[in-house]
């Protein structure tokens, strides 16, 4: 490829090779067979879990201001991504990235969608492993049960969203993630893989902007707080509600990434 023999030569890569190493990527996640990209799709649903683990130690600590919690929260979230980064594992939202090679005619809207399914039930599976070891692990007594007071308040604050709110907020952290693993694709060592995933990351967390895999384990986590005895706060998650956000913030992800980044992206440096 073309941005491959340049990249030694530039400092940085160029957004249209930027856009054919998205093409390239996806090529090579659907060549993945489907027992490998499924177990892929656990690994990083765990990593994100890990991320949003590290994430409620912060917010159990209410002596923070909003602002404090927000963005320092978000920060330690970054492990999530990092780890996606730099491990190698298959995350839904930064495969939405996959349509610009479905675009190009690289391969079939049939294999993006093959590799969607089983990615997104590999993260699923991730993230409720990662709630079950944390629920044996009494992780929600920590900090006097703030941990477990957090993972509550998190959890139920996503699943009040009406649906139009988490689909919007959707669309708006899958644009930041996408956006993050687009830049990630530039980067050559561990250090600019970190660089590319702190602010992005940082920014939707703060914002308060919806991710379907982090919000499989909010709600995951939640759950099983909620029905054990460090619950302190009145009990507001539903599965109704659980379900609408995990329905609303997946099709908004989609529409951020897909449409939003790897549409645009394509259209501006991809389409020949």
């Amino acid at each position: 490829m073309a941005f491959r023999a340049n990249e030694s030569a530039a400092a940085m890569l160029t957004a249209e090779a930027l856009e054919a190493a998205a093409e390239e990527a996806g090529a090579k996640k659907v060549a993945l067979s489907s027992p490998k990209a499924f177990l892929l799709g656990i690994c990083a649903g765990a990593f994100i879990a890990l991320g949003a683990t590290f994430m409620l130690v912060v917010k159990a600590d209410a002596s923070l201001s909003f602002a404090v919690s927000q963005v320092l929260g978000g920060l330690v979230f970054c492990l999530g991504l990092f780890l996606v980064f730099v491990a190698g594992a298959e995350l839904f939202t930064g495969d939405n990235l996959m349509v610009c090679g479905a675009l190009s005619h690289k391969y079939s809207w049939l294999q993006v969608l093959r590799i969607w399914v089983l990615v997104y039930a590999g993260n699923l599976v991730g993230s409720l492993a990662i709630a079950g070891l944390l629920t044996a692990a009494d992780f929600a007594a920590q900090g006097s049960g703030g941990v477990g007071a957090a993972a509550l308040a998190v959890a139920t604050s996503k699943a009040v969203l009406t649906p139009g709110v988490a689909f919007a907020r959707g669309i708006l952290c899958n644009v930041v993630v996408c956006l993050a693993v687009w830049m990630g694709f530039a980067a050559r060592n561990v250090v600019e893989k970190l660089t590319c995933a702190v602010l992005p990351v940082t920014a939707f967390c703060a914002c308060g902007f919806e991710h379907c895999v982090a919000n499989m384990f909010f709600f995951a986590y939640g759950l099983l707080v909620q029905g054990g005895p460090v619950a302190s706060i009145a009990d507001g998650i539903t599965f109704a509600g659980v379900a609408s956000n995990l329905l609303c913030s997946t099709a908004g992800n989609i529409v951020g990434g897909a449409v939003l980044v790897s549409v645009v992206y394509w259209l501006a440096y991809g389409k020949k």
